[in-house]
C-alpha cells in the first residue's frame, strides 16, 4: 500500500511475533534531513503501528520505505498517513489468516 510519503509492504511473519523495518533513502538530501525523517517515522511506528500489530491475531512483517515527499511533510501529515496505514492493516491480517487456514486444510 502507498501513501503520499511512503510505501508499506506487509507479509505474514514466519515468527511468532510481528517485525517492522524502516528504509529511508537519501533522495539527494543531507544526513541531517535523513535522520530527521528517520526519527519522525520511528516515533510514528512506535506510537501508531506497533500497538496495532500487537492486537492483530496474526503476526506480520511490515517494511516502511520513505519516499522523497516524506522529507517535505510535517510531522502531523506523516501521522495522518500512518493512521491511514494502521486502519488498513486489521482487515489485511484477518484476510491473510483465512488464506493460511485454507492452505493448512490442503496439506
Amino acid at each position: 500500500m502507498r501513501t503520499g510519503s511512503f510505501e508499506v509492504r506487509v507479509v505474514a511473519s514466519l515468527h511468532a511475533f510481528s517485525r517492522v523495518g524502516l528504509i529511508v533513502p537519501k533522495h539527494r538530501h543531507s544526513a541531517v534531513e535523513r535522520n530527521r525523517v528517520k526519527r519522525r517515522l520511528r516515533e510514528l511506528l512506535r506510537l501508531e503501528l506497533l500497538p496495532v500489530l500487537r492486537t492483530l491475531p496474526l503476526p506480520l512483517d511490515v517494511v516502511l520505505r520513505a519516499g522523497a515527499l516524506a522529507y517535505e511533510r510535517s510531522y502531523a501529515t506523516l501521522a495522518d498517513e500512518m493512521q491511514h496505514v494502521t486502519r488498513r492493516l486489521a482487515p489485511w491480517a484477518s484476510e491473510t489468516r483465512r488464506e493460511s487456514m485454507r492452505t493448512d486444510d490442503v496439506r
